[in-house]
């Protein structure tokens, strides 16, 4: 273990707190529609986000408390599979049939595919920033 277990647990704190602040901040502003476009930006958003990070994280190695603070704490915080999954039964039980499968097939493969992007963009910046580490 590179970082000492309280720096990491404090990295993850703050920046779960933080997460959890910008989650509530996008959803305030994200009410007015009867679509959970809040949520479905929070995920695709913390998708990109976390897949760059860990695509830079990869070639550039970070200390573990920054890794685990933006990685585990920001991007879990400011992500929400439980309201993921809410939203989506909430559509389903409401036999919006259409808007579910939008929001699912936009939540899954939207996400998937932000975090491919953000992966590979993350990597071409490590890349350009200096010497980039060999993956195995």
């Amino acid at each position: 273990m590179r970082g000492s277990l309280l720096q990491n647990i404090g990295a993850v704190a703050a920046g779960g707190a933080i997460g959890t602040l910008l989650r509530y901040y996008v959803h305030l502003y994200s009410q007015a529609s009867d679509f959970p476009l809040g949520t479905l930006f929070e995920n695709i958003t913390g998708s990109f986000v976390l897949g760059a990070l860990t695509g830079w994280f990869l070639s550039r190695q970070p200390r573990e408390w920054l890794r685990l603070g933006l990685g585990v704490g920001i991007c879990g915080g400011f992500t929400t599979m439980s309201t993921f999954a809410a939203d989506s039964t909430a559509l389903l039980l409401e036999s919006r049939w259409l808007p579910a499968f939008i929001y699912l097939l936009l939540s899954v493969f939207g996400g998937m595919i932000s975090a491919l992007a953000g992966f590979l963009l993350g990597r071409k910046l490590a890349a350009k920033r200096g010497k980039e580490v060999k993956l195995h």
